[in-house]
């Protein structure tokens, strides 16, 4: 290594909870070299040239909370590993991603850091890593850096991997309800919001509800048209059209001013208003018919467009579009005049960021100048007023504006078409007015509308749709979630797992079991290699079928590919017996409290996820385990052998549950009230050697299963039958029916 140098060593991608936080995070440990010797306050001029690059880290409130904490953690020295932290976080923020995640730590190696930073896509951390160490090294050698292109890069990959603006929208407002998100492309819009039989899915703004019929009938503009003016919609007069002659015949029938336009187009490429000559009706079809597959004809109505947002049949959210024009000068061309007047809005841009686009001369543009005698290299006079674009960027938000009738008849037209989501298309003059009066009409019904002019609109009020979309997805008193159960411990997790799932099963629900044994659905092995990971749980997850799932995971998941669920209806620690543990390859450490990996620090995530309606399940008899009750958000079962064990006592004088051994009986105690569940002798699993850590599994199973709200019945033929070779019930059932169509058939037929 060079000195002053900075290497990253590994990068470990943690999918899920971790030791870090409840997101996934890259965990790159940095070897920072002679930097060790140089905190940021040793480095001349250093924090200078740092802010000069990237002014906004005043922004950074550090550990301190306060806005300008991290400069003045540098002015007060702080290490390179904690620098790039802040510096790679920064680089994504700029670049449009929302607010991450830091945290740095010391390994037992000196010089070498872990350094924990929120991963929404592997690629774009990766690039933010990289380039933070160019840049943090131009501060100290005092060499320049393009923040701007690295920005630039970023933003490109983050167009190409992140979620599109829309998708964003539905995943966050699912998450503040916390209802879980899974991106199932790794470069797309589908996302699963939810786990198991409880999912729903989207794309983009499209979901599983949004009718493959309605989005085919919505591409059909005419068919469209058809069917919501059979309901009394208000639609404009017009037919398909074939050739650029039988177009104007059809202006001509209708009457001018026309609009023409693609059968099946979209985002309004190819479309073409107020034509009122057969020479701009033939360029306009000229350009329409390669956009779609047909062309229409229509009339042209007065006023200006609007996109109206359906959601469940009602209106959420409406924008208005604008007319662009600019003033001539009797100096500047018109092009000169767009960029001049129009073009350095920072309103305008080319990225998801920017609410309004570059105005360019395109097509529609050429012909509205040529109505007007000019072109784009023509100098208008002083003062004239020239007219570049009748209706550009829905960003004007006018929600609060439509006439209740008029969001009536909106609604209408989502639900004659069928669809969930319906991006309305509606040109009138005054959206606060009824449409009857006003000859406004519907133009178009579209599937998977944009989100992004509602969500950042140009002029006015953001508007919740990612929120109404979800809500329409999930009933107030829906979470998204199954009955999930996760197992942790250093002994004991296969079995615990099992019982759980044997207990599950029989209250008839339909279990995904994920353990060292592989996967199982049902009583059916479906993966015979271990399954106790993030992959094996994530396969759980998607699966609609599974009603009910249970997911093993030991000390190796959580710090090398964290958990493959967010939270969980009940966490179950078995035991943590640190000397019998390989943990070196992520350095754990015996005590250091929380500043270095330690096994608490790494066995408190199976609690940490633990819902706040939920239970975790601890043993009593391990300290360590015992410990993490005041962690836990919702209640904790505690379970001993012993009877007289001095946690679980005190945790029953205080009114709380806990599962032990009395008199060879499984029991379950609340405060002062106990239940009988079977006599060890009963458990085949026990047998009669009748081990300790045997017993102790089984009272761990039964207290999740008590946690879970199973009955007693539950608990008890569980207990008694698990261990036992028993043929899967579906088996038999089947079996016996064959059996007995067999019987009744006649004793010649059976020969």
């Amino acid at each position: 290594m060079k000195k002053k140098d900075i290497i990253i060593r590994d990068i470990i991608a943690l999918r899920g909870p971790n030791i870090w936080t409840y997101r996934p995070v890259f965990e790159a440990w940095i070897d920072i070299g002679e930097f060790e010797d140089y905190p940021s306050n040793k480095l001349p001029g250093f924090t200078e040239r740092l802010t000069a690059f990237l002014p906004s880290l005043i922004e950074h409130r550090c550990s301190r909370d306060v806005r300008g904490g991290f400069i003045a953690r540098l002015n007060e020295g702080t290490w390179i590993g904690h620098v790039l932290e802040h510096v790679a976080l920064e680089l994504m923020t700029m670049a449009g991603l929302p607010g991450g995640f830091g945290r740095t730590r010391e390994t037992t190696e000196r010089g070498v850091y872990k350094l924990a930073i929120r991963n929404w896509q592997d690629d774009i951390t990766r690039i933010a890593l990289d380039e933070g160490i160019a840049l943090i090294l131009a501060a100290v050698e005092d060499k320049p850096f393009d923040v701007a292109d690295v920005v630039d890069t970023l933003r490109r990959k983050i167009d190409r991997k992140y979620l599109g603006p829309s998708t964003a929208a539905i995943v966050s407002a699912a998450d503040d309800r916390d209802i879980p998100a899974i991106r199932l492309l790794a470069d797309g819009n589908l996302v699963q919001l939810g786990y198991c039989a409880a999912m729903r899915r989207i794309w983009t703004a499209e979901t599983d509800q949004t009718s493959a019929i309605a989005e085919t009938i919505s591409r059909d503009k005419d068919l469209t048209k058809e069917l919501i003016s059979s309901v009394g919609v208000p639609v404009p007069e017009g037919r398909e059209v074939d050739s650029a002659e039988d177009a104007w015949e059809a202006a001509e029938d209708i009457g001018v001013p026309v609009c023409v336009k693609p059968t099946d187009g979209n985002h309004g490429r190819g479309v073409f208003i107020d034509l009122t000559t057969k020479e701009e009706v033939a360029k306009a079809y000229a350009i329409a018919v390669d956009e779609g597959s047909g062309v229409l004809v229509e009339r042209s109505i007065p006023g200006i467009e609007h996109r109206l947002l359906v959601v469940g049949g009602k209106l959420v959210a409406a924008n208005r579009s604008d007319l662009i024009t600019v003033t001539g000068d009797g100096q500047s061309t018109v092009q000169q005049l767009i960029d001049s007047q129009v073009n350095t809005d920072p309103r305008r841009g080319t990225t998801e960021l920017h609410p309004l686009s570059f105005i360019r001369i395109d097509t529609a543009a050429r012909i509205e100048l040529e109505r007007q005698g000019l072109t784009a290299d023509s100098v208008p006079a002083e003062g004239r007023e020239v007219l570049i674009q009748r209706n550009a960027n829905h960003a004007f938000d006018c929600t609060d504006e439509v006439h209740p009738e008029t969001a009536e008849v909106v609604a209408l037209a989502a639900r004659v078409v069928g669809l969930d989501i319906a991006g309305v298309d509606l040109v009138c003059q005054d959206i606060s007015q009824p449409l009857d009066g006003q000859g406004g009409a519907i133009v178009e019904v579209n599937a998977g509308p944009s989100l992004l002019m509602h969500i950042k609109p140009g002029i006015g009020q953001p508007r919740p749709v990612g929120q109404a979309i979800v809500n329409n997805l999930f009933a107030t008193e829906q979470s998204g979630r199954v009955p999930l159960v996760g197992v942790t411990g250093t002994h004991g997790r296969n079995a615990v797992a099992k019982l759980v799932a044997r207990l599950l099963y029989l209250s008839a629900h339909y279990v995904g079991l994920a353990c060292s044994d592989g996967i199982f659905l049902g009583r059916h092995q479906v993966q015979k290699t271990s399954a106790a990971n993030w992959e094996g749980g994530r396969r759980l997850l998607v699966n609609r079928s599974v009603e009910a799932a249970v997911i093993e995971n030991g000390a190796d998941v959580i710090l090398g590919q964290g958990l493959p669920y967010d939270r969980c209806a009940v966490g179950i620690i078995t035991n943590i017996v640190p000397e019998e543990e390989n943990l070196e390859r992520w350095d754990v450490q015996l005590t250091g409290g929380e500043y270095y990996t330690t096994h608490r620090s790494t066995y408190r995530t199976q609690v940490d996820v633990v819902l706040p309606g939920g239970h975790a399940v601890l043993n009593a008899e391990d300290e360590l385990v015992a410990d993490f009750a005041e962690l836990c958000d919702g209640e904790v079962i505690f379970f001993a052998c012993d009877p007289n064990n001095p946690v679980l006592l005190a945790h029953l004088a205080a009114g709380k549950r806990g599962v032990t051994v009395v008199d060879h009986r499984i029991v379950l105690r609340s405060g002062n009230e106990e239940i009988r569940i079977c006599r060890l002798v009963d458990a085949p699993y026990i047998g009669k050697a009748k081990s300790p850590t045997k017993i102790a599994n089984v009272l761990a199973g039964v207290a999740a299963g008590w946690a879970l709200d199973l009955s007693q019945d539950i608990l008890t033929t569980g207990v008694k039958t698990f261990g036992l070779a028993l043929p899967d019930p579906a088996t038999v059932l089947s079996q016996r029916a064959k059996q007995l169509q067999a019987a009744r058939k006649p004793a010649a037929v059976r020969k």
